[in-house]
């Protein structure tokens, strides 16, 4: 056989450090407006950001920080924390982006796990490193994002950053690195066991900059203001700070003010065009827009990820305020993004019910990611939008396995399982209907939680609901609803319980529901049902109660949840 023809083009690396260098010399008078931890807003440009970026490079290479080694952050959205995200990588170092929002014991088990050499912090997070310093040992310096007049009052010892860098002059070449050398870890939010790590490089993250700003994906241009409201410290910042300078897009980046007043003033004031951010967030703005009487007079979209976004929310969105919500699905081990719910050409010209349908599920894959659901023999499923199995991706920007980790990987045949229950319709459209730890399984059978929390979210007396699993002597498990209602709202059970009917299979219908002042999050924003599941483990529902009093008999009922109208109807009756 013959060699193959090469190609005659110039081998030029993906970095990191490409995409400022680009920003600075084709967009350099595009703006980073941030509201400081200091209390004022802070405007510069991409041309500005470089300069600073390769002083930062520098200071860390005159404290010896060398190629490989780690470099950790505990910040806000703000232009010293974007700054890190090119400094760092730009000479080779890696970003790693560390959730404050965490329990201390965390923080200190990831920066003891990533072995950061430094860490970057806002000065609100003083105490914390206080708490965090005498835990880890192998950290030779900590270094606050401020000046010097800013300095906080600290047990430990630190650096002022503005100090280290005043002392650079700037005049530094990014250096061509290997395009697969590490770029930038981010760690699992660690729900159970302890976080895992996921060390992306240098090209997987220019490649997600590229699939993110797809016209299919987050759309992003040098025509829009984006605000990124989810924190640039989770999975970063959803590949936004690498994709506005790649299309050099104005970068408007809100500090730790995240509240619907300072979110919606903030984006009157710079002209958002877009956002993305975790439904939790959008809840708050939601109602701070309702209660003031305002709308919004330049965001044209948002992507809404992280969790599931409620139908509700999306038509509120949409409806109220004429704002496009761009439903989406990804994973810390994906970079994170895999999935935008957009329709093409053919999709749009359907009805309204037959559109809305289609936007409310996850979307179909950007380029660059590809995926399966499979059955429990591994086999491939269709994709009818009906069957459900185990969700599988691979490609360029998703993780072959875990950093130190290196003796196993978590792949499967190539692929990587997320863990997500899912369908995928004819269109290509997938629909996450669960975790595959959250799933209830009613003799036999499976009952999403997400379809069950959407519905009790679109009750007008509801702001936010779980679905958990409670145990059963008959069916095994059956669905209870955890819900927080509106401020000033009422409603019952029983009112809530009978919104649910016509909406679900009968045998579908919750159990019970109860009411909380609120519901467990994660440190990024989603629903901590470990919690829930945890705090109800002992919850008994009233159909169990009377399941015990009225024991039915197994030779009367083989056809197990075969039988779907029993377990719904006969519940309903006795709640009445």
């Amino acid at each position: 056989m013959s060699a193959p023809l090469l190609g005659q083009m110039m081998d030029v690396p993906l970095t990191v450090s490409s995409l400022i260098e680009h920003a600075a010399r084709h967009h350099g008078s595009a703006q980073i407006v941030s509201r400081r931890i200091e209390g004022d807003i802070h405007r510069y440009t991409y041309r500005e950001c470089e300069v600073r970026a390769k002083q930062l490079a520098q200071a860390l290479m005159a404290l010896n920080v060398a190629p490989g080694e780690r470099v950790g952050t505990l910040a806000w959205n703000g232009y010293r924390h974007l700054e890190a995200y090119f400094g760092v990588t730009g000479f080779g170092a890696v970003c790693h982006t560390v959730n404050p929002r965490l329990f201390p014991e965390q923080i200190a088990w990831i920066v003891n796990h990533a072995d950061d050499r430094y860490v970057l912090f806002d000065v609100t997070f003083a105490a914390l490193v206080d708490a965090l310093a005498p835990q880890c040992p192998n950290v030779r310096g900590w270094i606050a994002l401020c000046d010097e007049s800013h300095r906080p009052p600290m047990r430990t010892e630190v650096l002022c950053y503005e100090t280290l860098l005043a002392a650079q002059d700037g005049n530094y070449a990014w250096p061509a690195l290997d395009e697969r050398s590490a770029s930038n870890l981010c760690y699992t939010s660690g729900t159970t066991g302890n976080p895992k790590g996921a060390l992306y490089t240098h090209r997987s993250s220019v490649l997600h900059a590229y699939g993110a700003s797809l016209p299919d994906a987050m759309g992003l241009s040098a025509r829009d203001a984006v605000l990124p409201v989810v924190p640039m410290f989770h999975v970063n910042a959803w590949g936004i700070p690498h994709a506005a300078p790649l299309t050099g897009a104005k970068l408007v980046l809100p500090g730790k003010d995240l509240d619907g007043k300072s979110l919606y003033e903030l984006m009157e004031a710079e002209g958002v065009t877009a956002s993305a951010g975790v439904p939790t967030v959008w809840l708050g703005l939601l109602a701070y827009m309702r209660g003031a009487g305002v709308h919004f007079s330049t965001l044209k979209r948002t992507v809404i990820g992280g969790s599931a976004c409620p139908p509700a929310m999306l038509r509120s969105f949409e409806d109220d305020y004429a704002v496009q919500v761009v439903h989406a699905w990804g994973m810390t081990e994906m970079s994170p993004l895999g999935t935008l719910s957009r329709l093409n050409w053919e999709q749009s010209q359907r009805p309204r019910e037959a559109r809305q349908a289609l936007l409310e599920k996850q979307g179909r894959v950007i380029f660059g990611v590809d995926m399966k659901i499979v059955g429990d023999d591994g086999g491939e499923l269709p994709w009818d939008g009906a069957t459900s199995g185990d969700l599988h991706v691979r490609g360029p920007w998703v993780i072959d396995r875990y950093y130190r980790q290196e003796s196993g990987s978590p792949l499967v045949d190539g692929w990587f399982p997320t863990g997500d229950v899912a369908t995928i319709d004819p269109d290509g459209f997938l629909h996450i209907t669960d975790r595959s730890k959250d799933v209830i399984k009613s003799g036999g059978e499976w009952i999403s939680s997400i379809d069950l929390e959407n519905i009790a979210v679109a009750h007008p007396a509801i702001a936010e609901a779980a679905c958990i699993a409670c145990a059963h002597p008959r069916w095994t498990e059956r669905p209870l609803i955890v819900a927080v209602k509106k401020p000033g709202a009422a409603v019952t059970r029983d009112e809530l319980l009978t919104f649910f009917e016509g909406k679900v299979a009968k045998w579908w219908l919750p159990d019970d529901a109860v009411f909380v002042d609120e519901l467990p999050h994660t440190a990024t924003g989603k629903l901590q049902k470990l919690k829930l599941r945890e705090r109800f483990r002992s919850y008994v529902l009233p159909t169990a109660l009377a399941e015990a009093a009225c024991p039915f008999d197994p030779a009367q009922d083989a056809a197990g949840a075969g039988n779907v109208a029993s377990p719904g109807e006969k519940p309903l009756s006795m709640r009445d």
